[in-house]
């Protein structure tokens, strides 16, 4: 299976993702939290931009417009990484375990 690096910008977060694994799922994984609300591409709450690298959606039409996809914005509860992104989430944190 392919992982791919993704990293968070301001905070400098990184993980290693596998390359069907939701971007969102993936950083909740490793104890970081995005915003998120509905999970299925509609609401837009974990709306990022990519400053670099590949993303691409798993549902046909996820809740952006034309020129938002064109300007390099996800959502990341539903989009995959398709190779080493840089994303743009500044409220991105560490989940506190307890």
């Amino acid at each position: 299976m392919t992982r791919h690096t993704i990293v968070l910008q301001p905070s400098g977060f990184a993980i290693e993702a596998d390359e069907d694994t939701s971007i969102l799922h993936a950083f909740e994984a490793a104890g970081i939290e995005l915003p998120s609300s509905c999970r299925n591409g509609t609401c837009r709450t974990c709306i990022c931009r990519v400053r670099s690298g590949a993303a691409a959606h798993r549902i046909e039409w996820p809740g952006l417009s034309f020129d938002e996809k064109r300007e390099g914005y996800i959502l990341p509860c539903v989009a995959v990484a398709r190779g080493d992104l840089v994303i743009e989430a500044p409220v991105a944190r560490r989940i506190a375990w307890e």
